[in-house]
This record gives structure tokens, C-alpha cells and sequence, in this order.
């Protein structure tokens, strides 16, 4: 059976993307397929996803044998994403809410992968969200999902970089982020002002002897001050300053010099 193009589907549910919820769908199946694919094999596996939009994603994820979970916030998409439903029945569980408000791992359970073209205005937030939970490994098994490029190259950026900032200290420091694929703004409707990208994270294991909120409170500290040397941006953490010397780390450079492996020592150290 021949499946209905997306833009068709769009537009017999009288479709627009939202502005406002930072929406872009992407209409090419085939390119849908390519990232339904990236996390490998997803027979009998528990994705999540968020924003599934006409769902264009949620279908290649059903058809590359996923159990979808997917929340959808703007009651416009449900009609559509209910057709799916009644095609793919058990295999899609659909909610209609916001998913910075869903408690993910509740809602999916341990060692669900999660596969999202994410809203641009949330997902940077979901993201962090999903990375920065004390309990580690975490109940994801993996994540893939779309950024602007210029925040997936933040995701992976190294030390030195006018894009290593916390944000790639917090992906790497305990899990490892790969971009899988270039997207251009040709591939969404409407055509984003930017390029996308999606990135691919894995869990590794973590560092021993690091609390996740003293590692938080160094780069909130040092990067939030990034143009300023170590000694002082980071003169408001108790400790860090001996803490520094201590390990070597000389207290003239400046944050975006410090590696992930320096800021988990650094960590430990405190």
C-alpha cells in the first residue's frame, strides 16, 4: 500500500508550523528513514519522541519496528498523528501535553531510546535536562535528536573552540555525542533561517569520585565568565582556586582552554 506524502497529509489537516512552538516538519520520507536509522536496530524498542508534529518521524520509526512514545503539545497535529494510531495501533501511545512538564523516564521506562526533530525553542532545555540527572547510567539508551548546526557543534565542540562551553562539557564528560548527519534548511517546511544537524549521544560510563553538581557549579562559574582567567571567575567556588594548583592547572587560562578531562579533575578534586 502506497503511504500518503507528508505534504498531503499536511494539507488535508489544514497544517501550518507553528512559529511559536518553534516548529520545522521535514517531508522527505526517505531522509526520515535515514534518522529513524541512526540509533540502529529499533525492533522491539521503546522510543520516545517529542514533538512528532504530522508525523513524519513517528511513521519511519514505526516502520523500522519501534514502540512509540510520542507527546505532541499542539492539539492541531493529534487528528493526523490519531491516524497513525489507527494504523499501527498498540505499537504508538500517543500524549498530548508538553514534554518539559513529562516525567520522561516514568512515562517510557528504563533504556528507551529517544529520537526527536525537537522544537528549536526547547531543545537545548530538554536536552540538558536529559543529561544533567544525578542517577547515571541514565534510563536513556541512547539519543538522537535535531539541533540548529551551530548548537550540535556546540554539543561536540573541543577545548579552544569559540563553540566549548558547558554545554559540550556536559554532554562529554560522561557520554559520548557525535553529529550523525548535516541537514539543510531545504529539507523543512517552512525553511528555517539556519542549518540542522543531527546529533547522536551515548552513555559511557561515568568518572568515579564526581559529583555531577560540583562539575555543574565549576563551568556555570568559569563559563559564565569564560573572557576571564580561571582565578577569577572561579574565586566564588570555595576550594577551587587551591584546588587548581593543586592539580596543575595554571589559574591564568581561561575556561574554554580546560578540557573535559582537566574539569573532572578539577570535580574530584573538590
Amino acid at each position: 500500500m502506497s503511504v500518503e506524502p507528508l505534504r498531503e497529509v499536511i494539507a488535508r489537516h489544514n497544517l501550518s508550523a507553528s512559529k511559536a512552538l518553534g516548529q520545522n516538519f521535514i517531508l522527505d520520507r526517505q531522509l526520515l528513514a535515514r534518522i529513524a536509522a541512526i540509533p540502529g536496530d529499533l525492533s522491539d524498542q521503546t522510543v520516545f519522541e517529542v514533538g512528532p508534529g504530522p508525523g513524519g518521524l513517528t511513521r519511519a520509526l514505526l516502520d523500522a519496528g519501534a514502540r512509540v512514545i510520542a507527546v505532541e503539545r499542539d492539539p492541531r497535529c493529534i487528528p493526523a498523528l490519531q491516524e497513525l494510531k489507527s494504523e499501527y495501533g498498540d505499537m504508538l501511545t500517543l500524549i498530548e501535553g508538553d514534554a518539559m512538564a513529562i516525567d520522561a523516564e516514568a512515562t517510557v521506562g528504563r533504556g528507551a531510546h529517544i529520537v526527536a526533530n525537537l522544537p528549536y525553542n526547547v531543545g537545548t532545555a530538554l536536552l540538558t535536562g536529559w543529561l544533567d540527572g544525578g542517577e547515571w547510567p541514565p534510563f536513556w539508551a541512547s539519543l538522537t535528536l535535531m539541533f540548529q548546526r551551530e548548537v550540535a557543534q556546540r554539543i561536540v565542540a573541543e577545548p579552544g573552540t569559540s563553540a566549548y562551553g558547558r554545554l559540550a562539557v556536559l554532554a562529554q564528560w560522561r557520554s559520548a555525542p557525535s553529529i550523525a548527519m548535516k541537514v539543510s534548511r531545504s529539507a523543512f517546511v517552512p525553511p528555517p533561517k539556519v542549518e540542522s544537524a543531527v546529533v547522536h549521544i551515548v552513555p559511557k560510563a561515568a568518572p568515579e569520585g564526581v559529583d555531577p553538581a560540583v562539575l555543574t557549579r565549576l563551568t556555570a562559574a568559569a563559563f559564565g565568565q569564560r573572557r576571564k582567567m580561571l582565578r577569577q571567575s572561579l574565586k566564588s567556588v570555595p576550594g577551587a582556586l587551591d584546588a587548581l594548583a593543586a592539580i596543575g592547572i595554571d589559574e591564568t587560562r581561561r575556561a574554554e582552554t580546560v578540557s573535559v578531562d582537566e574539569w573532572i579533575e578539577l570535580a574530584r578534586k573538590l
